[in-house]
């Protein structure tokens, strides 16, 4: 038969249960309750990075060259940016006799020279809306030019205006090859000239295109009719 042992005299009354109150006490101060009510285990973030600078410090870089990536190669602020560029017609553009086109010179002045216009077309949209005209024009010397006539698209990176043996479609990705690069588009608004190579068979070329060479894909694209 056992008996109960009587509590030390060095030991006052109560002290067992007040100890293990105090620890049931601590115990609830390192957990926090999780779903269901589940004790759950708190991570705190500043704690986190103080015991492993190296991992939050290599987290920190990746993600800042990330976001350099995206803006350097995708470009998206572009998108929300418009460049405007309205360059002079580079002379007359001949639409009646050569007596009629010659009045607009100065009196005692030599006439701006006589254009002749060979090709032309409206834009269509492919990846973007796209509208204007394009117009190739025949200088007396001899050159041709690619002019682009009101000329409204979005803008983007590495835009270029081609000259394409592929005719006008509806197709995006059509006009990666059989081209002539004329360089790159200088404003997605406005009117601009693009000297076309001395030499180039006109005939052979079917389409002027605006061509995104970062991603290979055509913005809008205009047949070039007689």
């Amino acid at each position: 038969m056992h008996q109960l042992m009587p509590p030390s005299a060095s030991e006052p009354p109560g002290a067992h249960r007040h100890e293990s109150t105090k620890g049931s006490e601590m115990a609830e101060d390192d957990t926090e309750l999780g779903r269901g009510g589940r004790p759950g285990r708190r991570w705190p973030l500043g704690g986190l990075a103080r015991r492993h600078p190296f991992i939050t410090g290599a987290a920190a870089f990746v993600g800042v060259g990330l976001i350099t990536f995206v803006l350097v190669w995708f470009q998206p602020q572009k998108l929300f940016l418009n460049k405007t560029v309205n360059e002079p017609v580079p002379g007359v553009i001949q639409t009646g006799p050569a007596a009629e086109t010659s009045r607009g010179a100065t009196a005692g002045g030599s006439p701006p020279p006589r254009l002749e216009v060979l090709r032309s077309g409206s834009f269509r949209s492919l990846e973007h809306a796209t509208t204007g005209t394009a117009i190739v024009l025949h200088r007396p010397d001899g050159n041709l030019v690619l002019r682009l006539e009101r000329l409204s698209t979005s803008n983007g990176p590495d835009l270029r205006v081609y000259l394409s043996h592929i005719p006008a479609s509806s197709d995006l990705h059509a006009y990666r090859t059989g081209f002539i690069d004329l360089g790159a588009l200088k404003g997605n608004r406005g009117s601009q000239n693009y000297a076309i190579p001395a030499g180039t068979d006109l005939t052979a070329f079917k389409s002027a295109v605006i061509w995104c060479r970062r991603f290979a894909v055509g913005f809008g694209v205009a047949p070039l009719s007689p």
